[in-house]
């Protein structure tokens, strides 16, 4: 099962920016759709945005608009850009991957689902 080394949680105030990401443990995932979910404390998972290998994205409602997707297939690296950040955006965040052969919409419905190793902690203060 292909793994991630996620970076660039971090606190910040609301209104702010973060950029996480995360780094492939096997080249493996090259064919794979990425993507990341978070869960709250108390709450549960949400996949918040995918891209599929040919560059296909979607993205949540309560994302759209201000997160941004993107993956470097020569570094192994997948990226999320996150701006306008909200205190609900509080979480801690994953990096997960689905089957190649899914769309991308169907992509989201699955991506907060299995074990996919530690994730980085994101807090936004009002």
């Amino acid at each position: 099962q292909v793994q991630f080394v996620v970076s660039g949680g971090g606190s910040v105030q609301a209104g702010g920016s973060l950029r996480l990401s995360c780094q492939a443990v096997e080249n493996a995932w090259r064919t794979f759709c990425m993507g990341v979910f978070r869960q709250g404390t108390g709450k549960a998972r949400e996949g918040l945005a995918v891209i599929t290998n040919d560059g296909s994205t979607e993205y949540a409602d309560s994302v759209k608009g201000r997160f941004i997707i993107s993956r470097d297939n020569a570094k192994n690296t997948l990226f999320l850009e996150m701006n306008r950040l909200q205190p609900e955006d509080t979480a801690t965040y994953y990096c997960a991957a689905a089957p190649p052969s899914m769309t991308a919409p169907q992509c989201l419905a699955v991506i907060a689902t299995g074990h996919w190793g530690a994730g980085t902690q994101v807090t936004v203060s009002s």
